[in-house]
């Protein structure tokens, strides 16, 4: 399959599958997904950072993916 036929046909795909392509693609790169043409700036950058102290604080507050996904699809009605 070329790449004109994969990128056809990637809009037919379910959410779900274009999720799994996306960790596939993830998995393969690694790091390299990130952008350095468009990096996090300073502001993001400190909000990552409180995000992952508080948790570190507070670790029993988390919930597992699933169940943000779950959450979030009820909130936006789908």
């Amino acid at each position: 399959m070329s790449k004109a036929e994969i990128l056809e046909e990637l809009p037919k795909l379910t959410p779900q599958d274009r999720d799994e392509i996306r960790l596939k693609l993830a998995e393969i790169d690694g790091d390299h997904w990130l952008d350095d043409d468009d990096p996090l700036t300073d502001d993001q950058k400190a909000l990552i950072e409180a995000r992952i102290e508080e948790h570190e604080r507070n670790p029993e507050t988390a919930i597992p993916w699933e169940e943000f996904k779950a959450r979030l699809n009820r909130r936006l009605g789908e």
